[in-house]
């Protein structure tokens, strides 16, 4: 770690990964409701469950970006933060409008709208904590060195917070509210997020490979056009069916084939650059979730997001299981696999130690992958059986869900192992093992030999 003011994405990684615990443990609540209805229907309703868990999963998955730009901006601009008190302002905001939010939703006080859910004093909380955030890391870019890489992740930092003052308009018309809506759900997950994820990635390899920079910044570049390019407009296979005009039926089938590009980049570009890289860097660990990441988020934004965009099979499998699928897989892979991977390369420099615990690390990578994938397949079966039962044949809603409650179990079974591999992987990130126990390599060699 080179320079102090670094130390601000501790605070940050610490509290996302207590909200990450959170999170996957209210997803895990879910999921037997799902086996089980009645399961505390009266003092916790699945309405209120499923808030905590989709809120939890974007407030820690923003801190960990914002963490990580705390942590990656002063290295490549080649200079301390503008204000370490603005970043602690900024946390504290976020924290006491997470832990606020979370409190009304337990009395039963939300706005209702799917995932912009918190109350107005909360919406207007994570606008200010996003303000401090956008002015806090201009100045220290501004004040010093400009890469690629910090220039892609501003452009993504500042049109997600941009796009955050659509989550304040709520029209009287359905398919105006809608239509706002999906420009902060979809153009934040399915293009600015990239953004932030394409740069962090790129900072990743960078320092794990010692591939050349200018390699690495062409191909950022070519990322951020795919992903511009073919995320503005894909955001019309959610306008099928909301009551606006037919041709975003094309619209959004052309450009959302284009969406599955950017992710295959992304995949190719991490293991091009590993393959090309000429550093043995010690932390594998890191390594690992940085090439699971952009696998996973291709096979779960790009091959799970294609198997039902275009909008003759949307008409069918819109809202099933399928939809859950894609979700779960692309969220995991796009953004909790990167965030993982961020943590586990920075917490050993943070903390002032070597890499640590890694065969724990890895061990839950697999564990959270495996359980991911598997959970991934038995809701598409899910998702395919309930598309021709419902929508098809024309069977009741309840009625197919009766028969879908094999898969819903199975389910459970791998919710409980993703939560087993995120208990592991913070364990092995915040309890210091004295030994390494990953074997060096020629970049760490054994003394004597």
């Amino acid at each position: 770690m080179k320079y102090q003011s670094q130390k601000v994405a501790l605070a940050y990684f610490v509290c996302a990964m207590a909200l990450f615990g959170i999170q996957v443990l209210g997803g895990l609540l879910a999921g037997w409701i799902y086996v089980s209805p009645n399961f505390l229907s009266e003092l916790l309703p699945f309405n209120i469950i499923r808030m905590i868990h989709t809120n939890a999963l974007i407030v820690w998955l923003l801190l960990g970006f914002f963490g990580a730009a705390y942590f990656l901006v002063p290295e490549e601009s080649e200079r301390e933060l503008y204000s370490v008190k603005l970043a602690y302002l900024q946390l504290i905001i976020l924290m006491v409008g997470t832990l606020g939010a979370v409190g009304s939703y337990l009395v039963g006080i939300h706005g209702g709208r799917e995932f912009l859910e918190q109350p107005l004093w909360v919406k207007f909380g994570i606008l200010v904590a996003a303000l401090i955030f956008l002015f806090n890391i201009s100045m220290t870019v501004l004040a010093g060195k400009k890469t690629a890489i910090t220039n892609v992740l501003l452009m993504g930092l500042w049109l997600l917070s941009l796009l955050w003052i659509f989550a304040f308009i709520n029209p009287d018309n359905l398919s105006l509210d809608k239509m706002y809506w999906w420009f902060v759900v979809h153009l934040w997950v399915e293009a600015t997020w990239e953004l932030v994820m394409a740069a962090i990635l790129a900072f990743l390899l960078l320092k794990l490979t010692g591939v050349d920079r200018e390699i690495v910044e062409k191909w950022l570049y070519v990322i951020v056009a795919t992903a511009l390019f073919s995320g503005i407009l894909g955001t019309g296979h959610h306008f099928y069916w909301i009551g606006l005009p037919g041709y975003w039926q094309w619209v959004g089938s052309i450009f959302s084939t284009f969406e599955v590009i950017p992710f295959f980049l992304m995949m190719s570009f991490a293991f091009v650059m590993v393959w090309k890289g000429r550093k043995n860097h010690p932390n594998k660990a890191a390594l690992l979730w940085s090439l699971g990441s952009s696998t996973v988020a291709f096979f779960g934004a790009g091959v799970w997001g294609f198997l039902h965009t275009l909008h003759g099979v949307n008409f069918y499998s819109h809202g099933t299981q399928i939809t859950a699928a894609h979700g779960h897989l692309s969220f995991y892979g796009a953004y909790v696999a990167l965030n993982l991977a961020v943590f586990t390369y920075a917490m050993p420099m943070l903390r002032g130690r070597e890499p640590y615990n890694q065969v724990l690390n890895m061990a839950s990578f697999w564990l959270m992958t495996g359980g991911m994938a598997f959970m991934t397949f038995v809701l598409t079966f899910a998702g395919t059986i309930q598309t021709h039962m419902q929508r098809v044949v024309g069977d009741y809603y309840m009625e197919v869900q009766d028969s879908l409650s094999i898969f819903y179990l199975m389910r459970f079974g791998a919710g409980l192992a993703v939560v087993i591999g995120a208990l592991l992987f913070i364990y092995s990130i915040l309890v210091v093992r004295k030994d390494e126990i990953i074997a060096p390599g020629p970049a760490n060699p054994v003394p004597g030999e």
